[in-house]
């Protein structure tokens, strides 16, 4: 009785150690890989997160699903722009800087190579040729099949690939967001594959995190969709609050940081924002102190103050995270000290 205790309590050790191995190799390839086939979801998810991103130029072109293949020429708000590297972007961003209020205009010089969001270039040849092309963007954007930017994969990862039978036949290692989107791409309804995880991504603006399991990966996806929605947000907020200050004046109604409300300091002031990014702050003395400021956006938007020659005014400087604003307040959190923040009021 005694030996078939033992060899009972073998046996049971060994399943047992067989389950638990067959649990860590469940964890780290995935989940059924049945479910990872042409239609599946974390085909779509995989595809969206491996797209090219064509929103860097997204200033000229207006386009996030491609990217205009330099050089290029525009006419940017009435001005010719040879734009023979990325170097030259700035040069576009400084024209239509020049002015807030004025609706921007960008005419693009045809023909010209695009490179679209599944990775091949095209010759476009004229307008009409490029709405197409803005078209497909648009619906891509509205059947959420348009790529999610703000999410990044780190390479390589490492496809197990199955027969019919669900029977492991071999391994793909993926080294490229375009090896990636190529991959799941011409994948077929009749082949199978499953992630070997963990697998490291990055949403933007915050850290790495592992990822263990399609479902979690799906849980990032729909986590980074949201910050790509809050980027485009803050986008549209950054133009409204632009036309509130220039048809505004405002006083400094808060200033507070450690702790200690200044707002006295700038009392006599009159804040006066005009359209070619200048401010100025004025007393009924006609004292004036000069600066710029801009803004723009990330997943907040943000006003940056640059004044100079005055040593109140020059706490100001500082780039300010709009919490809140309204046509008539603006409330603003330094971005880098939440302990510091700034309202400014419309008089």
């Amino acid at each position: 009785m005694r030996k078939l205790k033992i060899i009972t309590g073998i046996a049971l050790m060994t399943i047992l150690g067989f389950t638990s191995c067959q649990s860590e190799i469940d964890n780290i390839e995935g989940d059924n890989p049945n479910t990872n086939s042409a239609n599946s979801t974390t085909t779509t998810n995989l595809k969206r997160a491996s797209m090219f991103d064509g929103s860097s130029d997204d200033f000229l072109d207006g386009a996030s699903c491609s990217s205009i293949i330099l050089p290029a020429v525009a006419k940017v708000n009435g001005v010719q722009v040879s734009i023979l590297t990325q170097l030259n972007y700035q040069q576009v961003i400084s024209i239509l800087g020049q002015s807030n209020t004025n609706p921007d205009t960008v005419v693009l010089q045809f023909p010209l190579r695009v490179k679209l969001s599944n990775y091949t270039e095209v010759t476009v040849n004229n307008q009409s040729e490029y709405n197409a092309i803005l078209n497909a963007c648009s619906s891509a954007q509205s059947g959420s099949q348009d790529a999610v930017s703000t999410l990044d994969i780190s390479f390589p990862i490492t496809i197990l690939t199955y027969n019919s039978t669900l029977v492991q036949i071999g391994s793909i290692v993926i080294t490229s967001k375009q090896q990636l989107y190529a991959y799941m791409s011409n994948v077929s309804s009749t082949e199978f594959y499953s992630v070997k995880y963990p697998i490291s991504t990055t949403i933007e603006g915050e850290s790495k995190s592992m990822i263990y399991s399609d479902a979690q990966f799906q849980s990032t996806i729909d986590a980074a969709i949201k910050v790509k929605a809050a980027k485009a947000a803050a986008e549209e907020n950054s133009k409204k609050l632009e036309i509130i200050l220039v048809n505004g004046k405002f006083k400094v109604d808060s200033f507070i940081s450690a702790g200690v409300n200044s707002a006295t300091n700038y009392k006599e002031y009159t804040l006066d924002f005009a359209n070619n990014l200048a401010v100025t702050a004025v007393t009924v003395l006609n004292t004036t102190v000069n600066g710029t400021y801009a803004v723009s956006s990330e997943i907040d938007v943000l006003l940056k103050l640059n004044f100079t020659g005055n040593a109140s005014f020059i706490l100001l400087n500082n780039t300010w995270k709009v919490t809140s604003f309204t046509s008539s307040t603006i409330t603003m959190q330094s971005s880098t000290n939440g302990a510091v923040s700034l309202v400014l009021k419309q008089i």
